[in-house]
């Protein structure tokens, strides 16, 4: 589980094919800032909001394999360039946004990002079938980013993003035409769980 508090920008620098039968890729990422002292092989980090595990480690940088799953079904993964990075959380650890799963439920696109002072306003259409799930006030987390809705417009909803989450992150280099990674909050999703369940609890 991660909370959508970007840690550092990392870099991914290289993109190698594994040969493995199944066209999974290796990333090769420079974590920049990201401390990797208390990282071992096998734990997850967030890049761009997508829960991946470690497999090599020499600081400052580690390699993650990516499935063609995972690549079909998010962006930003499979070019070089800069990534939202987030260790997993520790449970002693301060949840400064929201439960993130490192799941991405679908890819959004950027229909505003507009200056309102230091400010951005960031407009973006979600894919229909999330729509459901985003509410005004609520959390969503773009690129790996933990957010909270403006309004909420159809599929279409409102950010309002402040200059240090615009130095801090990737976000400041939106723009209209840009393509994100988002997942919904975890609560909205097991609450239709439970409202459409058979009344037998969820159990089969």
């Amino acid at each position: 589980m991660f909370s959508g508090i970007i840690a550092a920008v990392g870099q991914i620098t290289a993109i190698a094919p594994r040969h493995d039968g199944a066209a999974t890729v290796r990333l090769s990422i420079d974590a920049g800032r990201l401390d990797l002292a208390d990282v071992a092989l096998g734990d997850s980090i967030a890049c761009n909001g997508v829960c991946l595990t470690v497999v090599e480690q020499q600081a400052p940088c580690f390699s993650v394999d990516v499935s063609p799953e995972s690549l079909a079904c998010t962006v930003g993964l499979d070019r070089p360039g800069p990534v939202n990075l987030e260790k997993a959380l520790r449970l002693a650890d301060r949840l400064g946004g929201h439960l993130v799963s490192g799941h991405v439920d679908g890819i959004g696109e950027v229909l505003r990002f507009d200056p309102v002072g230091d400010n951005r306003l960031l407009e973006i259409r979600a894919p229909q079938a999330l729509a459901r799930y985003i509410a005004r006030k609520g959390s969503i987390t773009v690129d790996g980013v933990s957010l909270t809705t403006n309004a909420v417009d159809g599929s279409r909803f409102t950010i309002n993003l402040i200059p240090h989450t615009l130095e801090v992150t990737t976000l400041g280099s939106l723009q209209r035409g840009s393509r994100v990674n988002l997942e919904i909050d975890l609560i909205a999703r097991y609450c239709e769980r439970l409202l459409n369940a058979d009344g037998d609890g969820g159990h089969r």
